[in-house]
């Protein structure tokens, strides 16, 4: 049945069926990927990218790892060793909206920085269960 002549009820049920599809998918693709990272004897620490041609198939593996800057104890400790000049070059800095704040703050004030932000339309995310879950 098109999905154009399908009533909210068909609609709620095909997402849902489509939604666990995806589930049982991803977990299926990440369990082989894990026994790939196995048989190519991949290091949990690689930071880099291993090709491997075997076969039919040329499998590129992407390692990296996670990386995550505390921006207060980072600035603390460029201050002491007199290296805050370093940090622009070598971190990038993502200033990002405080909703609540921005929100309570003086039209006057977020009128001018407005202009510095984008803001563009998202896509609605949706959970849909079953009566009585």
């Amino acid at each position: 049945m098109s999905l154009l002549k399908m009533n909210i009820d068909e609609l709620s049920a095909a997402w849902m069926e489509a939604k666990e599809a995806e589930r049982v998918a991803v977990e299926r693709r990440r369990a082989i990927e894990d026994h790939l990272a196995l048989v190519m004897e991949l290091s949990p620490e690689l930071d880099s990218t291993v090709t491997r041609k075997d076969g039919a198939y040329v499998i590129k593996a992407v390692g990296r790892l996670n990386r995550k800057v505390d921006s207060e104890k980072l600035q603390e400790l460029a201050a002491e060793a007199g290296l805050t000049d370093h940090l622009s070059t070598l971190f990038r800095w993502k200033p990002e909206i405080e909703m609540k704040a921005w929100k309570a703050t003086d039209p006057a004030i977020t009128g001018v920085l407005a202009d510095a932000i984008t803001v563009t339309p998202g896509r609605p995310s949706f959970t849909i269960t079953t009566k009585g879950e």
